[in-house]
């Protein structure tokens, strides 16, 4: 081989593993990410008020005049949140804004609760705003009252049930 073929060669050599050979070089980097689920929980403490045997058209509360029997729901959830309350029929008698014939009231309070029905709010049977941004770990302490018929032709017990419901905020 001339010296001319020689450096020829080198050269194609060399840039061939210049141009043409592949870089070799990488690198990586996490994004560390992580995820909790939303829990939306509710519960009510003590969640139980018993009226007991009540004449028609008369009324009972919770506050410490009457049944002292208050109650309070918590959120046991892992965000804030805003709480609903309702009421319900019961078997006999219909949910009302007023008592009249086979028709109770329910009324809840959050602040000057001290004279049922004054500063009471009526349940329906849909849901109405009991507290809003509830935080984690908080409550909202709340009072019941109901007053009986005005008149009824049902004399057994009856179920008149508030539910507390839970949104997130």
């Amino acid at each position: 081989m001339n010296r001319f073929s020689k450096y020829a060669f080198a050269l194609v050599t060399v840039m061939t593993m210049t141009f043409v050979a592949p870089v070799l070089a990488a690198d990586t980097a996490t994004v560390t990410a992580t995820v909790t689920a939303q829990n939306i929980s509710v519960t009510v403490s003590d969640g139980t008020i018993s009226y007991g045997i009540m004449p028609v058209n008369t009324s009972k509360d919770t506050t410490a005049g009457s049944l002292n029997d208050a109650q309070t729901a918590n959120n046991n959830g892992n965000v804030a949140e805003d709480f609903n309350i309702r009421g319900q029929n019961s078997a006999a008698w219909t949910l009302g804004a007023t008592a009249a014939s086979e028709q109770y009231t329910q009324k809840f309070c959050l602040t000057s609760c001290t004279s049922y029905p004054t500063s009471y709010t009526a349940l329906t049977t849909g849901y109405q705003t009991l507290a809003n941004s509830v935080a984690v770990a908080g409550n909202q302490l709340f009072h019941i009252g109901l007053t009986t018929p005005t008149a009824t032709a049902t004399y057994t017990s009856q179920s008149v049930d508030v539910i507390v419901q839970a949104v997130a905020d």
